[in-house]
Parts: structure tokens; sequence; C-alpha cells
């Protein structure tokens, strides 16, 4: 496997998540919610090593 390469730039509560071909999604965090563009995830960080998310295929 090669190596890849990842970039995050954080403005404030929204991230934008950057790969080699470029521009590839952007996530809004607010405390321990988040959600992602590309995954269409919310996901909620719980104490200790856990979360909980719920996807789009869930959701219905």
């Amino acid at each position: 496997m090669g190596v890849m390469f990842r970039s995050r730039r954080k403005f404030g509560p929204l991230i934008l998540n950057f790969t080699q071909n470029g521009f590839s999604s952007w996530s809004f965090k607010i405390g321990p919610w988040s959600w992602n563009s590309k995954a269409k995830a919310h996901r909620v960080d719980l104490p200790g090593p856990l979360s909980w998310k719920q996807d789009k295929s869930s959701s219905r």
C-alpha cells in the first residue's frame, strides 16, 4: 500500500478535507456533534472511546 496525502483545514466549526486529488468533503462540528458531507452521517462523541453514528441508510 502506498502513502496517501490527507489534509484538514479548520475554520471555526467548518472543516474542509483534502486529498492528493484536491477537495474531498466538508464537515461541521459543534461540541460532541458532527456531520460529514461525503458520508452524510451524524456522529456524537460519547465519554471514553465511544461514539454514536447515524448514517443516511439507517435514518430511513
